[in-house]
């Protein structure tokens, strides 16, 4: 059973969720809060294995409650993602910098919500491909004031190579075609660099691939 906890602060929406969300047998609604800090707290309580955070919402907002829930060592299992009006809009970057394994549209069809809870609970970024090299087009024209350090040199030279192309949005089996190499060979390079940086999911070796300076490289 998937048990996801939705933060919005329009009762309707968060209704709509709820009626949707309750119509699929592995996945229970466990609680609803209004505000951010509401949500970091139910969090806590709760447990949740996801969390879907409104980004704009009273007292701490949506990217706020983000990094407090995963700058929080006992949550560590609880996957946030962000709800949005726009694909693409300023705060996508800052929620994947506070953590965030992904997002998703308010008016998304039904279906690509439940698929994309059910692979966020099951351990993967909610950033599929085509949707990562989007994201990384955005990245790169909007830096942050302020990156942190990433230390590649705890990557051996070909989890580093796995890293520069993740960041360029290739999936397992583009890399493992890419690299001449197993796709279970590319699914192990992709769990050990994200272990060794202390990744939560795919999306945070985006972060890490772009914060580094590693894919931008690349392409100068």
């Amino acid at each position: 059973m998937i048990r996801v906890l939705l933060a919005d602060d329009q009762p309707l929406i968060r209704a709509g969720f709820r009626v949707l969300l309750d119509l699929e047998d592995d996945i229970e609604v466990v609680g609803e809060a209004a505000d951010g800090d509401e949500a970091v707290r139910l969090a806590a309580e709760l447990l949740p294995d996801v969390a879907l955070f409104d980004v704009e919402m009273p007292g701490a907002d949506g990217i706020s409650a983000t990094r407090r829930v995963c700058a929080d060592p006992a949550l560590t299992r609880v996957r946030v993602v962000i709800l949005t009006n726009y694909a693409f809009d300023e705060y996508i970057f800052d929620a994947l910098r506070a953590g965030a394994s992904g997002f998703l549209v308010k008016d998304t069809d039904p279906a690509d919500l439940i698929r994309g809870l059910r692979t966020v609970a099951g351990g993967e970024a909610l950033l599929a491909p085509a949707v990562t090299r989007q994201v990384i087009a955005e990245f790169v024209s909007t830096p942050a004031p302020q990156v942190r350090e990433v230390d590649l040199d705890v990557l051996t030279p070909r989890e580093r190579e796995v890293l520069g192309l993740i960041g360029r949005g290739m999936s397992n089996e583009e890399i493992s075609t890419e690299l001449n190499i197993s796709h279970t060979t590319a699914k192990t390079h992709v769990s050990r660099t994200m272990t060794k940086l202390r990744a939560r999911d795919r999306a945070q070796l985006v972060v890490a691939a772009y914060e580094s300076g590693l894919v931008r490289a690349r392409h100068q």
